[in-house]
């Protein structure tokens, strides 16, 4: 099993709007480094869900339903997407600064390459924002 945390900017597409759906495509990636984790990923994976730009901040818990398929958006045989759907919120929500401030997690993605939409975690650095969000 491997852990993921995906971006979205909440006016484009919330964690609220997944919850209301209860499955959505995850379309719209265009790098390469993001596509590839797409690839990765497989049903029953947890995936964090981050809210950037405004509010930067883990907001909850999805889970791979369906593998990589092509991007229905666009005829790129390039581009992938997987389905997410929602498995629960987040007791509260962990902000990149409690992040950067823990020093477990500094090295994660998220600090390093923090235009990436789509990335891997380690178990452990996917448990310690759990464990930042219970506190």
């Amino acid at each position: 099993m491997n852990y993921w945390l995906v971006k979205s900017e909440p006016e484009k597409y919330s964690w609220e709007k997944l919850n209301k759906e209860g499955r959505t495509f995850w379309d719209g990636v265009r790098n390469y480094q993001a596509r590839n984790n797409l690839r990765e990923m497989k049903v029953g994976d947890p995936v964090l869900f981050y809210h950037s730009n405004e509010d930067k901040e883990v907001v909850g818990i999805a889970k791979v339903v369906k593998e990589f398929y092509q991007d229905p958006t666009t005829t790129d045989p390039n581009w992938v997407v997987v389905d997410l759907a929602p498995v629960e919120s987040l007791k509260r929500p962990v902000t990149l600064e409690e992040i950067k401030a823990d020093k477990p997690l500094q090295d994660i993605h998220l600090v390093r390459q923090g235009r990436l939409s789509v990335m891997g975690l380690k178990r452990e650095e996917f448990d310690r924002i759990l464990e930042i969000s219970n506190n």
